[in-house]
Formats: structure tokens, C-alpha cells, sequence
């Protein structure tokens, strides 16, 4: 292994063990710096980004990126904006490190508390957004992990500008250990990060299908994450038209390129506003696709797949057949039919007259998210504060020992404190 990178991993390390008991006064004022900064700095930032667009745009020609790819990685004043104001309200946002989850007294004298407290080192491997170094930055220095990045070639010069002037700033807090946020750049780098289960506890992948299963192929470490956004809006019959086509136009026109767009409609055979509906967003120069080379195909663009349906269980059952178990929606007025597919559809959100463009965790009041999760162990859904902890059990004795219960010279008590 790459003896440069196993130095990265293992001062990554250490400084996770550093940040692990660190103060929220501390942390809270690292995060209000480097908000502060980045607004003194956005030029910079801008100026970096502009490099990374002109570049960006020979890749697109030659196909070596997407012009998906290419809409990520432009970062404006509306982003910057939300990018600064993220970091703030993660500041702003209650310590998820030391709760405790719940007191138990084994026995008099004989207390077990879980208490959540950080994963370690976080190994993110993301594509074209640079915006996520500082939302994934601020979410790991809230939540007291370290964290080692590694952005796609298309956004090489913004990364490096955006974590630049977050070190910077995290230098001049007194207090803040060294080597939290560092950022690797070569494809080398991938390698090794997924080589180095020693340090790096978790792997959180922010890209298309093909990188997001390329790495849970590679790697021993536990992976966090979504391989595609194969989302869905079913348009039940009791559906009222405008709440319809004002939803599913936003879910698909709002950021098509984003992984909770819609790609698949599915309407009730029976709604009779059906062809209202597909003429609407048609208008909003929607490509409609009713025969499509398959149902699981993300398109990140203005293109919408569709289909009718017998009923709102066959809505379900294709939902849960094609798709990525990511975020689905229903546009209905009948609360049996919605409470079903609500409970019915296996997604890590499910939503009722709602564009599914809402499944992010800015959006959620998280602050921010490190990603998208559609696993089914430690976290899912958009993945905040909570999704960087794990817990511990901390047990305070007495003396107690085992024997004494084993003999049955003392019994356990078993109760909830809290």
C-alpha cells in the first residue's frame, strides 16, 4: 500500500481520537469560521470554479464526463449562499456526540449507559458537486470525526480552494487537532483508501451507479450509500390534477439531474385527468418515454418514463420490482390507498402530495447530509449528524463482579432510569 496514503489514514487516525471529546464551544466556533471565511474567500471560490467549467466542457465533448456531471459542478451565488448558511445552521444544530440513549441499573450500584459518540475516520469518495467538501467538512467536525475526501478530476481546482480555506480557518482555532479534513486527488488514492480498513471506518460514495458499485465491489470497510435514484410519483385516480402536474414538474424539472428526481410516472388507469397531466408536462418541455428500454434507467435529464396501472397495488409492486429503494411518492386524496402505499412501498422515504426533490437533508433541517442512504443498517434516508454517530456502553460499578450473580449471591435489578 501507498506508504504517502497510509500516513494520511493514520494521522486521520489519530486526530479522530483528538476530536472525539472535543467541546461544542470549540467546534461551534471552527464552523462559525469557517462560514465566515468562505464569505470573505467566495471570489476565490468562484474564480477556481470558472478553471474547473472551462476544463469541464472539453471532458463533456469528449465524453469522458456527463452533461449531468457537468450541472453538478457549477457553483453559483444561489450555492454558495446555501453552502455558507449550511455550515451555520450545523453549528447552530444540538451536539449529537455524548446523549445518552438510555440508563439502565443492572443492579444497585451497578449502572450501564449508552452514550453515542463518533465512527472514526470517514473516507468519502464523491463526483463533480464541490459544495459537498463543506457539507460533508462541517457534518464530520460536528460529529467529531475525521474525514479524508476525494473529489472527482471535473472539480479538482474548486476542491482544493474549498479546503484550503477550511484548514485555514481550522488553524487558527485554539484547540482544534490537526489533520480532521484532508483531501487525496488520485485515482491511486481510491485504491488505497479502499484498502485501509486499519483506519478508515466508514466509506460514504456520492456519485453515479457505476463508482457507487464499484466501490461496495473493492472494499472490506462498511459502505454508506445509494447506487441510483430510481424514483417514482404515482398518480392515483382520486388525484386532484394541478396538485399533480405541479408536483411531479417540480420533482422532475426542479434539478433534473439530482438523484431524488423523478424518473418513472405511474398513473391509475382510471384517472381521468390522465391526458391533462402528460400534455402539462409536455409544456414543460418533459421528453415523455412510454416504452422504455427498461424501468430502472436513471436519466438525469429532462426525460420521464411512464405507465398506467390497474390499481395502487400494482404501483407498489412495481415500485418495489424497479425501483432503487430511494425516494416514491403518491399523489392522491385517498387516505386508505396512501396509508397502503406508505407502509407497503420499501424506500427510504415515501411521501404523500409531495415532490420527491424534498428528500434532502438541508431540506430536512439537518443542515446538511454527507448523502443518501439506502441501506437498511445504522442509517437511511438522507444522512445528517445522526448518521456520523455510533454509541458506546459505558458501565459504572462498585467492585461488581460476575460470580457473585452466577452463585446467585446477588440478582440483577434490570431497571430503566432513563
Amino acid at each position: 500500500m501507498d506508504l504517502d496514503f497510509v500516513q494520511i489514514a493514520k494521522s486521520a487516525k489519530k486526530a479522530s481520537l483528538e476530536i472525539a471529546d472535543l467541546s461544542s464551544v470549540i467546534k461551534n466556533e471552527a464552523l462559525n469560521k469557517i462560514a465566515i471565511a468562505f464569505e470573505e474567500n467566495k471570489q476565490g471560490i468562484f474564480e477556481a470554479n470558472k478553471q474547473d467549467l472551462k476544463d469541464a466542457e472539453i471532458l463533456v465533448q469528449k465524453g469522458e464526463i456527463t452533461q449531468s456531471t457537468f450541472n453538478r459542478l457549477k457553483l453559483d451565488e444561489n450555492k454558495m449562499r446555501d453552502m455558507i448558511q449550511g455550515v451555520r445552521d450545523i453549528a447552530n444544530l444540538e451536539d449529537p456526540i455524548g446523549k445518552k440513549l438510555f440508563v439502565k441499573e443492572l443492579d444497585e450500584g451497578l449502572i450501564l449507559t449508552k452514550v453515542s459518540c463518533p465512527i472514526g475516520v470517514l473516507g468519502i469518495i464523491f463526483e463533480a458537486r464541490p459544495d459537498v467538501i463543506s457539507q460533508i467538512s462541517s457534518l464530520a467536525i460536528k460529529s467529531s470525526n475525521a474525514v479524508i475526501l476525494k473529489g472527482g478530476k471535473e472539480s479538482k481546482n474548486t476542491n482544493k480552494k474549498i479546503l484550503e480555506i477550511i484548514n485555514c480557518a481550522l488553524k487558527s482555532v485554539k484547540g482544534f487537532p490537526e489533520n480532521v479534513v484532508q483531501q487525496v486527488f488520485s485515482r491511486d488514492d481510491v485504491a488505497q483508501m479502499l484498502k485501509c480498513d486499519e483506519y478508515i471506518n466508514l466509506i460514504i460514495p456520492r456519485g453515479g451507479n457505476n463508482l457507487v458499485k464499484f466501490i461496495k465491489n473493492n472494499t472490506n470497510i462498511p459502505v454508506l450509500g445509494h447506487a441510483s435514484g430510481i424514483c417514482h410519483i404515482f398518480v392515483d385516480k382520486s388525484a386532484d390534477i394541478n396538485m399533480a402536474s405541479k408536483v411531479v414538474v417540480d420533482a422532475k424539472t426542479q434539478y433534473p439531474s439530482a438523484c431524488n428526481a423523478v424518473e418513472t410516472l405511474l398513473i391509475h388507469k382510471d384517472f381521468d385527468k390522465a391526458d391533462e397531466l402528460l400534455a402539462s408536462l409536455q409544456l414543460e418541455e418533459i421528453k415523455l418515454v412510454s416504452n422504455p428500454e427498461a424501468w430502472d434507467i436513471e436519466y438525469g435529464d429532462k426525460i420521464l418514463s411512464y405507465k398506467f396501472v390497474n390499481s395502487a397495488d400494482e404501483a407498489i409492486e412495481h415500485i418495489n420490482t424497479y425501483g432503487s429503494g430511494h425516494t416514491d411518492g403518491i399523489i392522491t386524496s385517498d387516505m386508505e390507498n396512501a396509508e397502503k402505499f406508505m407502509n407497503k412501498v420499501d424506500s427510504s422515504g415515501v411521501y404523500l402530495n409531495a415532490s420527491t426533490r424534498f428528500a434532502d437533508g438541508f431540506r430536512y433541517g439537518f443542515g446538511a447530509e454527507v448523502g443518501i442512504s439506502t441501506n437498511k443498517t445504522h442509517a437511511r434516508g438522507p444522512v445528517g449528524l445522526e448518521g456520523l454517530t455510533i454509541y458506546k456502553y459505558k458501565l459504572t460499578g462498585n467492585g461488581h463482579i460476575v460470580d457473585d450473580y452466577v452463585k446467585g449471591e446477588k440478582h440483577f435489578t434490570h431497571k430503566t432510569i432513563i
